[in-house]
C-alpha cells in the first residue's frame, strides 16, 4: 500500500447493520475502500476473487465460523494482509490463542467509531491493536504467583536473557506481533515501564 492509495478492508460480519454501519463510516473518511461478507464460505470466497486485503476485521461467531482453525484458515488465505478479531465478545484466552497464530490484534465492536480508523492505521504499521482494558482486565488464575500465564512466563525467560521479539518469535514458533502482546501483557501485570523494566523485575520472581 502507497500513501495514496487506499486501505483495503473486508468487514466480515454476519449481522448487516453492523457491515453497513462500518462500511459507511470508514469510506466517509476516504482513502478506504471497503467490502463486506457475512460468512466464513463468502470470506474466503472475496479474497480470492479480490486478492489480499490490507485488513480483514473477522467477527467469531459468523456462520462457517469454527474456532481458531476458522482464523487460520483466512489469515492463511489473506496473507500478506492482516487479519484483526472483531468481536462483541471475545474470551481473553481466544484472542491471545489467535495471535500466536498470526491476527494482528482485537477490536471490539464497542470501540467508537472515531478511534476505529486510529486502531486500523496501528494495524497496518506492523502493531498488534488491543484496547488498554483487554490489555489489563485480570487474567484467568494461574500457578504463577506473578498472574502471568505460562507463555508469558518463557517470554520474559526469553526477554531476561537478553532475547529480542524477533529472535522470541523464532524460537517460540509465534508470531512476531503475538510476542508483542504478549509483552504489553507481561509489563501490564508486573506494572513494569517497558521490556527492559520486565526482565529487571523477572529477577525477583520465583520461576521453575
Amino acid at each position: 500500500m502507497t500513501q495514496t492509495s487506499k486501505i483495503r478492508i473486508l468487514i466480515a460480519d454476519d449481522h448487516q447493520l453492523v457491515r453497513d454501519l462500518v462500511a459507511i463510516h470508514l469510506a466517509g473518511l476516504g482513502k478506504v475502500e471497503c467490502h463486506t461478507a457475512e460468512s466464513l464460505p463468502d470470506v474466503l470466497a472475496r479474497i480470492e476473487a479480490h486478492g489480499a486485503f490490507d485488513i480483514v476485521l473477522l467477527d467469531l461467531d459468523m456462520p462457517g465460523m469454527a474456532g481458531l482453525a476458522s482464523v487460520a484458515s483466512v489469515i492463511e488465505a489473506n496473507a500478506p494482509g492482516r487479519v484483526v478479531i472483531f468481536s462483541g465478545t471475545a474470551p481473553r484466552d481466544l484472542v491471545v490463542r489467535a495471535m500466536d497464530i498470526g491476527a494482528s490484534g482485537f477490536i471490539p465492536k464497542s470501540l467508537p467509531a472515531k478511534s476505529l480508523l486510529s486502531a486500523l492505521r496501528f494495524v497496518l504499521s506492523g502493531e498488534v491493536y488491543m484496547p488498554i482494558s483487554f490489555v489489563t482486565e485480570p487474567a484467568p488464575r494461574t500457578d504463577s504467583p506473578s498472574g502471568l500465564t505460562a507463555k508469558e512466563v518463557d517470554v520474559l525467560k526469553a526477554i531476561r536473557s537478553g532475547m529480542m521479539n524477533r529472535e522470541i518469535a523464532s524460537r517460540m514458533n509465534l508470531s512476531e506481533v503475538a510476542v508483542k502482546m504478549h509483552v504489553r501483557s507481561i509489563c501490564a501485570k508486573l506494572n513494569a515501564r517497558n521490556r527492559t523494566h520486565a526482565a529487571l523485575l523477572a529477577t525477583t520472581l520465583d520461576f521453575a
